[in-house]
């Protein structure tokens, strides 16, 4: 699949979505969602990609929001035809069923951050920096990020963020929950394949069961999500993963995981 805006590349069972427009600071156009679309549902159809690690061209930017310069003509009809469409993406990326590793190597502000939040992990570069600036545009998030930010940091950090429209660094970001980890600059690309390839070494089927576990009971009641919980964890002894992982343990030798 060839794509205008993005950057596809596999290593192994790893596969890399680069968002590549570095001249605007890999802003989100109605296209590039259109294209992240198409590259995610890809990635979910493979059974050979485990693995997806997300990332911006260029020393800059991971993503520096949407693009003003075509948000500025759009009627209130088109606008919410807009905000749908990247709220749809968010949650196919939240919904994959395979862990999904936001690389942030620079700004993610706007439609930027709220694209890492869907992400599963948020690895950082300390130079990164964060925030929601719609504020100061007159406008308000509408990827998502309102809602993600409230459950990722809670109700203080949330309105922090998106009311008074200015970025935080990295430290200040990990320290709220917003980020997993923040690594130094010229580490960030090794460290994350490193996690990226840790995880496409573990069971895919297990992955995918605690993935949905966490996403069905951070919106759940406590008895509900501990009853999904218990439903996936009795599927996974269905699995030839679950197997090989436990005679791994028990002959003390590395599991061969094959996503049965």
């Amino acid at each position: 699949m060839t794509f205008r805006n993005l950057l596809v590349e596999d290593a192994g069972a790893v596969r890399r979505i680069t968002l590549n427009r570095p001249d605007k600071l890999n802003a989100l156009n109605h296209d590039t969602l259109t294209e992240l679309h198409q590259a995610f549902a890809a990635a979910a159809d493979d059974p050979g990609v485990r693995v997806v690690v997300l990332t911006g061209a260029g020393p800059k930017a991971f993503v520096a929001g949407a693009d003003i310069a075509e948000m500025n003509g759009l009627t209130p009809a088109q606008a919410r035809d807009f905000s749908r469409h990247g709220q749809r993406l968010m949650s196919r990326i939240e919904q994959l069923g395979k862990p999904v590793l936001a690389m942030v190597n620079g700004f993610a502000l706007g439609g930027g951050l709220e694209l890492a939040m869907a992400c599963h992990l948020r690895i950082a570069a300390d130079t990164a920096k964060v925030g929601q600036p719609e504020i100061n545009l007159g406008l308000v998030p509408g990827f998502g990020g309102t809602q993600r930010l409230l459950r990722l940091a809670g109700r203080p950090a949330a309105l922090e963020l998106c009311l008074l429209g200015q970025p935080i660094d990295a430290a200040r970001a990990a320290a709220l929950g917003i980020l997993t980890r923040v690594v130094p600059a010229a580490e960030l690309e090794a460290e994350t394949l490193k996690l990226a390839n840790q995880l496409a070494n573990a069971a895919p089927q297990a992955l995918r069961g605690i993935l949905d576990a966490v996403l069905v009971g951070g919106e759940a009641a406590l008895d509900a999500g501990l009853e999904f919980e218990t439903q996936v964890f009795a599927v996974t002894f269905s699995t030839e993963d679950m197997k090989e992982g436990t005679s791994a343990f028990l002959a003390r030798r590395s599991p061969n995981f094959t996503g049965r």
